[in-house]
C-alpha cells in the first residue's frame, strides 16, 4: 500500500468519532482509511471541501503510538494545536459549518491577511477558516 503524505497530523482518540466529526460534520472527504497488520496501524486522510484546489491539502488522522507522543502534541501552543483551513468562499463556509453546530471561539472578523473565524473541534484543537486576502501569499 503507497503511504500518503499528509499536511496535517491530527492526534485523535477515536478514528470512528474523526471520521464522523470532519465528513459528516464538517463535509471533508474521506480519502483513505486502510488497516497494517504488520505494523498494527490504521491511516485514515481526510481532506477539507476544495482540497484539489488547495493544494491537494489533506489531513492525517493519527493516534500516538507511544504514550509521551500524545502529550507532545497536546502540549503545543499551550495544549491546544492550532490549524487553518482556507476557503475561497469564507460565506458559504461559514454559513455552512453554522449549521451543522460548529461554536465558534471568535465570529468572523477583518484582518490584514484576509477574513477568519475561530472554531474548536471535538479533540480542543482550534482552527481558523480563513479566506486569505487577494495579495496573501497563501491566496487560493
Amino acid at each position: 500500500m503507497a503511504q500518503k503524505i499528509a499536511h496535517i497530523a491530527l492526534v485523535v482518540r477515536d478514528y470512528d468519532e474523526a471520521i464522523a466529526y470532519y465528513c459528516d460534520k464538517l463535509g471533508f472527504e474521506l480519502i483513505e482509511d486502510s488497516y497494517q497488520p504488520e505494523q498494527d496501524k490504521r491511516w485514515v486522510v481526510v481532506a477539507p471541501p476544495g482540497w484539489r484546489d488547495l493544494g491537494g491539502t489533506t489531513l492525517l488522522l493519527a493516534r500516538p503510538s507511544r504514550p509521551e507522543q500524545g502529550a507532545f502534541i497536546g502540549n503545543q501552543a499551550g495544549g491546544r494545536v492550532f490549524l487553518f483551513l482556507a476557503t475561497d468562499d469564507f460565506d458559504r463556509d461559514h454559513a455552512a459549518f453554522s449549521t451543522k453546530g460548529v461554536e465558534w471561539v471568535r465570529e468572523p472578523k477583518i484582518m490584514d491577511y484576509g477574513k477568519v473565524a475561530v472554531f474548536r473541534d471535538l479533540y480542543g484543537n482550534l482552527w481558523d477558516l480563513v479566506q486569505f486576502a487577494q495579495d496573501h501569499p497563501m491566496a487560493i
